[in-house]
């Protein structure tokens, strides 16, 4: 077990996400650090890939941005050791299977461990294909989290049984992205998984304002925001810390008054 369970212990956890790399290695560095300063109880990090099947185009432009920039696994993992000199926030890797395999499974997860890295999300790696790294990653304690989608009904069961870390709950159907309405019954699917398991149930995709946050962790554990905070970082660049900051802090305002 990380120490991910950590973040769900004082109320509702904000987590949010953004690409590594993008803009650079050393301003991702940075605005991890302001979104912690905002409140942020998991940080997400991208690693960018060129074939990003579950994102929208505002995180597969960064991922484009991010490889343009040079970003790779290695400089990602370096970059954790250096943020592990300075907060223990809980870290988490989204990635692809891709990647994950070319770098080696025995030496990725090695790397996640002596760095700090705490859980990994792997979005096009089926839940019944998972076996292929779970006691890898669990023998360098690292959480295997696990997605699941409104049309997880029949899998429900199977897949809270074995969560680890959170489970990630899609909020709706399709490609990440800021949404402004999400009209799946979430609830329902929240209250299904935890009639399953004690593992923490964190909502993502579509996310993007206070209000929606507040509402939805009416009845979840937390909620994931990616998409606004990468917008962010595209609008303003290398100046994107404070709005950033700004941003993190209202949403985390949000779910905890």
């Amino acid at each position: 077990m990380s120490n991910i369970y950590k973040a769900f212990k004082n109320g509702k956890a904000f987590i949010g996400f953004l690409t590594g790399g993008d803009p650079s290695i050393e301003k991702t560095e940075e605005y991890i650090l302001d979104m912690v300063r905002g409140g942020a109880d998991i940080i997400e990090i991208g690693i960018p890939f060129s074939d990003p099947i579950a994102e929208g185009p505002v995180i597969q432009e960064a991922n484009i941005r991010a490889l343009k920039a040079g970003c790779t696994p290695e400089r990602l993992f370096d970059m954790v050791g250096r943020i592990r000199l300075k907060t223990q926030v809980p870290i988490v890797f989204l990635t692809y299977l891709n990647p994950v395999f070319n770098y080696g499974y025995d030496k990725f997860f090695a790397r996640c461990q002596s760095t700090g890295v705490d859980g990994i999300i792997i979005p096009d790696m089926p839940f019944e294909e998972r076996g292929e790294l779970s006691k890898t990653a669990e023998s360098c304690g690292v959480d295997l989290i696990s997605l699941i989608a409104p049309t997880s009904d029949d899998r429900i069961k199977q897949i809270a049984k074995e969560a680890s870390g959170y489970v990630y709950v899609v909020s709706s159907m399709g490609v990440t992205g800021m949404r402004s309405e999400i009209k799946t019954d979430i609830k329902s699917i929240v209250d299904s998984i935890k009639s399953y398991t004690d593992v923490p149930a964190a909502v993502g995709f579509g996310i993007n304002t206070p209000e929606q946050a507040a509402a939805i962790v009416g009845y979840s554990d937390g909620i994931i925001v990616g998409s606004a905070i990468v917008k962010i970082i595209e609008k303003y660049g290398a100046d994107a810390g404070q709005y950033v900051y700004e941003y993190v802090k209202s949403m985390k305002d949000a779910i905890i008054n």
